[in-house]
């Protein structure tokens, strides 16, 4: 497997990130500071996605095993128009989580591109074509590192990483987790556009709750760009 360096959970950075990709600049992605109530309405709305970042411990993956073997013999039924990635290149969830938020809310202009020509390339793909495919963009691979290496930590690759991007939007009125090292998208019930940004908090507390002895959770928000 094709490795790439590790993304930092940067909003400022991923912002740039998604702009080269060729989304318009009237979106980008900040962090959200808090999941109570309270704090969350201090986000800007709409809110089109949560990228969750947590650890990869020995809690969740146990978890995620149990999880994956249900998803397994009871394979999901998902909306056939939503855009599902399967992750064949490590170190790349953080760019699958982004391509996961931003292919999924078609109301986000994406210009002439990198991810246009990608998605162009990926839609009527299996999701396993679909991250095969990603492996092969030599133009995303190259934005990719180039991003990596704009954070604020060393990017080694040689390195595992040891957190994970996941990616939680709002499909025709149900909240899903994509997740691309999962078997399947993970639906986790009905929402709305009013309520997403609480559901979707509240997935992300399960995930901490999950791991109570663990800290390293960061949560950001794809929202409209403020002046």
């Amino acid at each position: 497997m094709t490795t790439w360096l590790p993304m930092e959970s940067n909003p400022d950075v991923m912002s740039s990130y998604i702009h080269k990709l060729g989304v318009s600049k009237d979106w980008s992605l900040i962090d959200v500071v808090g999941l109570d109530e309270e704090l969350l309405e201090w986000v800007p709305k709409p809110v089109k996605a949560l990228i969750l970042l947590f650890p990869c411990s020995e809690a969740y993956e146990k978890y995620r095993d149990a999880e994956d073997e249900k998803l397994k013999q009871n394979p999901p039924k998902y909306p056939d128009d939503l855009f599902y990635m399967k992750q064949c290149v490590h170190n790349a969830c953080g760019t699958i989580a982004l391509v996961h938020s931003l292919a999924n809310n078609k109301d986000i202009p994406i210009e002439e591109g990198i991810l246009q020509n990608y998605l162009k390339a990926a839609t009527s793909l299996s999701p396993e074509e679909r991250g095969r495919t990603l492996e092969a963009d030599e133009a995303f691979t190259t934005a990719h590192h180039e991003l990596a290496q704009q954070g604020q930590t060393a990017a080694n690759p040689d390195e595992g990483a040891n957190h994970h991007f996941v990616a939680l939007i709002n499909k025709d009125g149900h909240l899903f987790e994509l997740d691309g090292r999962k078997s399947a998208p993970v639906d986790h019930g009905e929402t709305s556009e009013g309520k997403f940004l609480n559901d979707a908090a509240r997935v992300c507390k399960e995930f901490m709750e999950r791991d109570p002895d663990e800290v390293r959770f960061t949560v950001i928000a794809l929202v409209p760009k403020q002046e």
